[in-house]
């Protein structure tokens, strides 16, 4: 039985709130349980150094907790410093939204996707992952709109989602008590369509098979179309 009552191919319950900030191009709070994010997109018409003149576009994303996210008070990272944790997962979302963005039809500009959480109870960078894609599909849509870009630079959705096993059992969509003692724990980014961008999984407690990964894996997909129908949902389509 997982802590929550859920079955093992049970999410939490999802749900994408837009337009929770009055200045960003795009923005979106999203709750997956008890774990809420905050997203919001800024478009920069400045793109790094390393891409000026190219004509292609970028997106970047950073990360970061609030104090009192978690169940004990952590300093602010403004002043002891970004951890290694924080500039993986922002390496992560970064990578994940690139690849359902065409960088040439974006043009040579920069959209900077923020994640703030502001309550964890697992899954902050799966989380962060699928709101912020929602954040950045309202900001080209105001791209589109003003005809700063004519032909649509996202070409699919992308969520992500954890599975681990917890007490022997594979289930998806870990919440804190299950995530902090998985014997393996996993993240899967993919598109709507179902092709995948990244798979991070690893034995946290015991090593697995390829069996148990293809059963992850599975019922990743599952909850990857849950969540892709909440994108849906929050963005019309």
């Amino acid at each position: 039985m997982r802590p929550s009552g859920r079955k093992t191919d049970e999410m939490r319950p999802i749900v994408i709130e837009t337009g929770v900030t009055r200045h960003a191009e795009g923005s979106c709070l999203i709750k997956c349980g008890d774990t809420q994010v905050l997203c919001t997109a800024s478009l920069d018409e400045r793109v790094p150094p390393f891409l000026k003149n190219t004509g292609l576009g970028w997106v970047t994303a950073e990360y970061g907790m609030l104090p009192r996210a978690t169940h004990t008070r952590m300093n602010r990272e403004a002043k002891r410093g970004q951890s290694g944790r924080t500039q993986e997962i922002q390496r992560l979302i970064g990578r994940a939204l690139r690849a359902g963005v065409d960088r040439v039809a974006l043009g040579e500009r920069q959209i900077v996707i923020d994640c703030d959480v502001i309550q964890a109870d697992g899954g902050t960078r799966c989380a962060s992952i699928t709101g912020g894609w929602v954040a950045l599909r309202l900001a080209v849509n105001k791209l589109m709109k003003a005809g700063d870009v004519i032909s649509d630079p996202i070409t699919d959705h992308v969520a992500a989602v954890s599975c681990g096993i917890y007490g022997g059992q594979p289930v998806v969509d870990l919440d804190y008590p299950e995530d902090s003692e998985a014997g393996t724990d996993s993240n899967f980014v993919m598109t709507g369509s179902g092709r995948l961008i990244e798979i991070q999984a690893s034995a946290e407690g015991a090593t697995f098979g390829r069996d148990d990964l293809d059963t992850l894996m599975n019922l990743a997909e599952g909850g990857i179309a849950e969540l892709v129908a909440a994108q849906k949902a929050a963005v019309g389509g």
